[in-house]
């Protein structure tokens, strides 16, 4: 059974890990007293034992807090499993190719770029997955972020990687919200104002353009805090079972992600405006063509269609076209798809994994080159989309089929939570979780072409800048 708190956000009973503000928090303001990497270390360190102290040392234990996420010992308790991903990691190794920062996504925790890690650094790099502020710890986190904390950490370790592997290349990695921070950053390398110049981005699921009613976040988040309206501060409450992503969603963090979103739009707009040339530095975007998180058209319009050409690639995962019937589907991304397969003024490259035919699930890769229509014939890739899956989702692209949390199918570890096939069946409205919980894809069964393809793009933008 999934308990802790209700879903809804008014006049709900919240809980510790809601309510408790941690004060061992990196913020923007310490940017000043921090300078190393090691000194964010030892404040995380602070912080998770503040977390120990004031969350887990007064939630209960038992069979009734089984899976909560809060209890100590319980399945769902990210401590059980070695190393605790919701930190910040650093993979070293003897005479790396590079280095390569992985900046996870809003709500999220370094695991969510494991898989990635692991294969960088079987590739030769060295590694850091970098623990956001307000992120890894308590949802209640994100009611106290601000956009220029996460950029100035973003800042901290890029500098720390660039003073350990002098004149060696540096490359970032970001998903969705992670992915706005990296260009956040990389904007302002362009200026002189940050160092290291990134040698390339890869962007997953980029967060480039968010609904529009997230303009609102702010005003809601400002009523949150008036004395009796608190239930505003979120704009959902679910309960935590996850180990490395919060359920619970505090409406600052729609806000922030909301403003850095402007704000990088702002500044690349500035520097396209200003002549700039080549603005950034080659970016490799990896978008499914549905997404109900962030837009798929304002990657290619605001994002990719304004950079340099000959520089950037679009991989667009298609939904499966032999599964879904149109006449189903609320929103076919078909128009848009085709649109970009019959543009031929598009600046990037573009790969799109496809359906072989409409018969089949088998998928292929086909490839087109900027400026060009002509598209390259099917590359087989032995991959298929599994039975009953009709798209990927925002949440699922860096995740591998055999992740022992969001995968395809359990690991059958005693005591190892798996959510990755989670399927229960009944009347609607039992669980405190909501239906789509239990339909959204969480795991990308073509992820071994985003891994190789990621590999391949470092390898080719290993210059130093």
């Amino acid at each position: 059974m999934l308990v802790s708190s209700l879903h809804g956000c008014s006049g709900t009973q919240l809980q510790p890990w809601q309510t408790v503000k941690l004060t061992q928090e990196f913020a923007a303001s310490d940017a000043e007293d921090i300078f190393a990497f090691d000194d964010y270390l030892r404040l995380e360190d602070r912080l998770f034992s503040e977390l120990e102290d004031k969350v887990y040392s007064v939630v209960g234990t038992g069979p009734e807090y089984a899976l909560v996420r809060y209890s100590a010992g319980s399945a769902a308790d990210p401590r059980q499993v070695e190393p605790n991903w919701n930190r910040s990691f650093q993979m070293e190794i003897d005479a790396p190719t590079g280095a390569v920062l992985l900046l996870h996504g809003m709500s999220d925790s370094p695991y969510s770029l494991r898989a990635l890690a692991l294969a960088l650094r079987r590739q030769g790099y060295w590694v850091l997955g970098l623990r956001l502020p307000g992120h890894g710890t308590a949802p209640s986190g994100l009611k106290y972020i601000a956009p220029d904390d996460m950029a100035a950490a973003v800042r901290v370790a890029m500098k720390h990687l660039a003073a350990q592997l002098p004149g060696k290349p540096v490359h970032v990695i970001g998903y969705s919200n992670g992915a706005t921070l990296a260009i956040d950053y990389a904007l302002a390398s362009t200026t002189g104002a940050v160092q290291p110049v990134p040698s390339s981005l890869v962007l997953i699921s980029p967060s480039i353009q968010v609904h529009p009613t997230a303009a609102l976040a702010g005003l809601k988040n400002g009523l949150g805090k008036v004395p009796g309206m608190g239930g505003l501060a979120w704009l959902q409450i679910q309960p935590e079972f996850d180990p490395y992503k919060y359920n619970s969603f505090a409406t600052n963090a729609a806000d922030v992600v909301h403003r850095l979103t402007r704000s990088v739009d702002g500044a690349l707009a500035a520097k396209l405006g200003a002549g700039s040339g080549s603005v950034l530095p080659p970016t490799l975007v990896f978008k499914s063509a549905v997404d109900a998180t962030v837009s798929t058209e304002a990657v290619v319009d605001r994002f990719l269609g304004r950079l340099a050409p000959n520089r950037h690639e679009l991989v667009l995962f298609d939904i499966n076209r032999a599964a879904a019937k149109s006449s189903l589907l609320i929103s076919d991304p078909g128009p848009l798809t085709n649109r970009l397969l019959e543009d031929d003024g598009l600046p990037f490259s573009l790969m799109l994994i496809t359906n072989q035919s409409p018969e089949t699930n088998a998928v292929v890769a086909r490839r087109k080159p900027p400026f060009s229509s002509q598209l390259t014939a099917g590359m087989d890739l032995a991959l298929s989309w599994p039975a009953g899956v009709i798209s990927l989702s925002h949440v699922a692209l860096p995740f591998a089929p055999d992740d022992p949390l969001y995968g395809q199918r359990s690991p059958g570890e005693e005591r190892r939570l798996f959510l990755g096939g989670a399927a229960v069946r009944g009347e609607r409205g039992l669980l405190k979780l909501p239906d789509d919980w239990f339909f959204r894809m969480r795991y990308n069964p073509f992820y071994p072409v985003l891994e190789q393809r990621v590999i391949e793009w470092l390898g080719n933008n290993g210059n130093t800048s």
